[in-house]
């Protein structure tokens, strides 16, 4: 890109930049706004010469030349537009009247750019006074003058006001500054006419001063009517009017038309007289005869007051409350008659109804039957041509109230508030209602409304009490009704709820039947719920016409095992609950019997393992230790020796004397006690490898120091010192013939430390 194009790109967007577009032309000038100034003022009195400058706020070169396109506006009106190449415009109002009060703007516009000022507000204040000018100051009765007011110098929406005698009589509105128009004077007296105008200027309008004041005189034509009333005084109803409609002084042969009228009523029109005759009536009477002589309109008025011959009827009933079907008498009379002109007998009521039953028993008093709807009844009085009418009766027979109903609404409740409804089919409102109890009155409820029953709230404490109620209605003067005595079941709230489990223990065994019991006291139906704690969900849940019901477990497991419940409720709403009963489930009989069987026959087991486990240890010992029970002579059977031995070594043990048993203690030993013999054994010595052989001497017995007893006695054996009589004891422990057999074997013997003295093996030799 070549470097005179680069400047002419800068050159362009610092233009852009400085002068935004629209505002510029040709980058020689820069337009802002426009300015418009009023001279001398914006506030100026009428016939002010006022200049409206308008001014382009623009920066321009020297040498540019620049089109300006001015437009004045007024109240959003264009007044004027020029073209001009000169930045200032004068817009000049000369002799500004009220009209000219506005607000003006100024629009300025360069090459399709649109500036325009601000709103500025002229106010020019004064009117010029009216001009009057009539062109008759004295005519005759009927004939028109012409008049016209002018506002001088006045421009714009102007309405003009004529006045007579300060009373309005005309407002026209005109298109110019002046107003001309016809008047017709009234009357035989002096008139002063005057005018106003009002120049309207938006929003509001401007009133000008008064004109000058100009006299007319209007001559009276010589002619007027003539009204003419006989009688005058002392009228009564029903007498004869005449009266008479005539023109007095007719200057001329011309025959004026009259026209006689009882206010709004035209009577007669007729040509210069008019002879009219009609009857009185109260209570006065106003008439006007009328002469129309060209554009000339005569009138003349005149009353008589009439005196009532008789007032209108009224029309009552009785009795004042009447029922369908009713005898009701209906009287019509009339409370006040001029007796001076009218005797009783000239005075005939009668009565308006199309019931054939309707018999008159006197004077405007009339019999009959009240109808079944709503009925009008009006009334005549009639005397010497006179017809008087009454006001519209309106009969409105009541319906006799039915016989009321009673009942409770809801449930009757024992104890709790109970809500008795009272109400009739049929009966015109308002009706009371009145609660009773054995006759005896409670309290009275007054319905206005259609449909509404009486409500009474009560609460009983015996369940008899509900049926000594009954209710009473009444409407009007007919006698009370009374109802039924209230049927209705009271429901007793439930309490004392209790449970019953079967067996009573709440001890059973699993697979067997449980069966619990609840009873609560109250009313049936009952909802009974059966719970266990711990559970959300009730177990069971039961409908029952009866107080009690029952839940069984045909079949109970381990799981049932826990404390139980029951709850109830009824039509009261009252939920009870009854105590808890623990149920435990015990283990059924034939599985501890299994259970017993099975550990009896592990144990056995057990043991048999034991006894193999100890024969076969031994078998295995008595291939290293030799042990031989002998008997130390042949001719003794009482007496042995025990021989120990530990491989080579031989070491004597000390003497045992025993009572010979008829068998050997060994041979029918059981496996237990060689159980325990093997662990007395081996809790003498540490060394596994020692082996015993134990000889036998015979010794006396002393009968004092081994006590002998059979059955559950105990034997006793004694250990004797070896015969080498050796002193030196060693630790090796005592030998202890434990328990041989079963204590009830009579045959068994036993050994007991505590009497006996201990015998300490002998030290091995080398």
């Amino acid at each position: 890109m070549g470097l005179p194009l680069l400047l002419l790109l800068l050159t362009s967007t610092l233009l852009s930049t400085c002068f935004p577009p629209g505002s510029m032309v040709n980058a020689l000038y820069s337009f802002r706004g426009a300015d418009l100034s009023i001279e001398p003022g914006d506030h100026v009195n009428r016939d002010t010469d006022v200049t409206l400058r308008c001014k382009a706020i623009i920066t321009i070169s020297d040498n540019e030349e620049v089109t300006y396109f001015y437009t004045v506006i007024k109240d959003s009106i264009d007044l004027y537009t020029k073209t001009t190449t000169i930045d200032e415009f004068e817009y000049t109002l000369p002799k500004v009247r009220v009209s000219n009060t506005g607000k003006y703007e100024c629009k300025i516009s360069i090459n399709g750019t649109e500036e325009t000022s601000k709103l500025t507000k002229l106010t020019v204040t004064g009117l010029s006074r009216p001009e009057l000018r009539i062109d008759k100051t004295e005519v005759t009765e009927g004939e028109e003058v012409t008049v016209s007011c002018r506002a001088p110098g006045e421009t714009g929406s102007i309405y003009f006001t004529f006045y007579d005698n300060s009373n309005e009589i005309i407002e026209k509105r005109a298109t110019s500054n002046e107003l001309q128009t016809k008047l017709r004077l009234s009357g035989s007296s002096n008139h002063s006419i005057y005018c106003t105008y009002t120049v309207s200027i938006s929003p509001t309008s401007v009133n000008s001063e008064k004109s000058e004041m100009v006299k007319v005189t209007v001559k009276e034509l010589p002619i007027k009517p003539v009204l003419t009333i006989s009688p005058r005084d002392n009228v009564f109803e029903g007498d004869t009017l005449s009266i008479l409609c005539t023109v007095d002084n007719q200057h001329s042969t011309e025959r004026l038309q009259v026209e006689l009228s009882q206010g709004a009523r035209l009577l007669a029109r007729e040509y210069a007289t008019i002879q009219h005759s009609l009857k009185a009536t109260a209570p006065a009477l106003m008439f006007e005869c009328g002469l129309n002589a060209g554009s000339v309109n005569k009138f003349m008025t005149g009353s008589v007051s009439v005196n009532e011959l008789f007032l209108a009827p009224t029309l009552t009933v009785s009795p004042r409350e009447v029922f369908q079907h009713d005898n009701m008498m209906l009287t019509c009379s009339s409370e006040k008659q001029a007796y001076q002109r009218l005797r009783n007998t000239e005075l005939i009521y009668t009565l308006n109804s199309s019931d054939n039953a309707l018999t008159m028993t006197g004077t405007g008093v009339f019999n009959l039957t009240a109808p079944m709807y709503d009925f009008n009844y009006t009334c005549a009085a009639t005397a010497k041509g006179i017809t008087k009418h009454s006001e519209i009766l309106t009969v409105r027979p009541k319906v006799a109230v039915s016989r009321p109903f009673i009942k409770v609404h809801g449930n009757a409740v024992l104890g709790q508030l109970i809500q008795i409804h009272c109400w009739s089919d049929h009966g015109t409102l308002p009706i009371n209602y009145t609660l009773l109890i054995d006759e005896r009155k409670l309290v009275t409820i007054t319905i206005r409304l259609p449909n509404q029953k009486a409500v009474f709230n009560i609460s009983i404490n015996k369940t008899e009490d509900i049926n000594k109620y009954s209710c009473a209605a009444k409407n009007g003067m007919k006698e009370t009704l009374t109802s039924s005595r209230l049927n209705a079941a009271v429901i007793v709230p439930l309490s004392h709820p209790s449970t019953l489990v079967v067996p009573e223990s709440g001890e059973i065994y699993e697979g067997h039947l449980l069966t619990l019991f609840c009873k609560v006291n109250g009313t049936a139906p009952i909802t009974f719920m059966w719970y266990r704690t711990g559970d959300r969900q009730p177990l069971n849940t039961t409908n029952s016409n009866q107080t009690f019901t029952t839940y069984e477990v045909p079949k109970v497991t381990s799981q049932h095992s826990g404390k139980y419940y029951c709850e109830a409720v009824n039509q009261a709403r009252n939920i009870v609950r009854s105590e808890e009963v623990t149920i435990e489930v015990h283990m059924a009989k034939w599985k501890k019997a299994l259970i017993v069987g099975t550990v009896l026959l592990l144990v056995s087991g057990v043991v048999l393992a034991i006894v193999v486990y100890i024969k076969s240890r031994r078998g295995r010992r008595g291939e290293a230790t030799d042990l031989s029970v002998k008997p130390a002579s042949p001719k003794s059977d009482d007496t042995f020796r025990v021989t120990l031995t530990h491989d080579t070594e031989v070491y004597n043990a000390p003497t045992v004397m025993a009572v010979r048993a008829e068998e050997s203690v060994w041979s029918h030993r059981s496996p237990e006690a060689d159980a325990v013999v093997d662990e007395e054994s081996s809790m003498v010595t540490n060394n596994p490898d020692v082996e015993y052989t134990e000889v036998v001497h015979p010794q006396p017995v002393d009968p004092a120091r081994v006590p002998l007893r059979k059955g559950t006695d105990t034997v006793y054996s004694e250990l004797q010192n070896s015969p080498h009589g050796a002193a030196d004891h060693h630790d090796y422990g005592s030998v202890e013939y434990a328990e041989l057999n079963n204590s009830d074997q009579p045959e068994m013997y036993q050994f007991h430390p505590e009497v006996d003295s201990y015998q300490d093996l002998p030290e091995p030799v080398d």
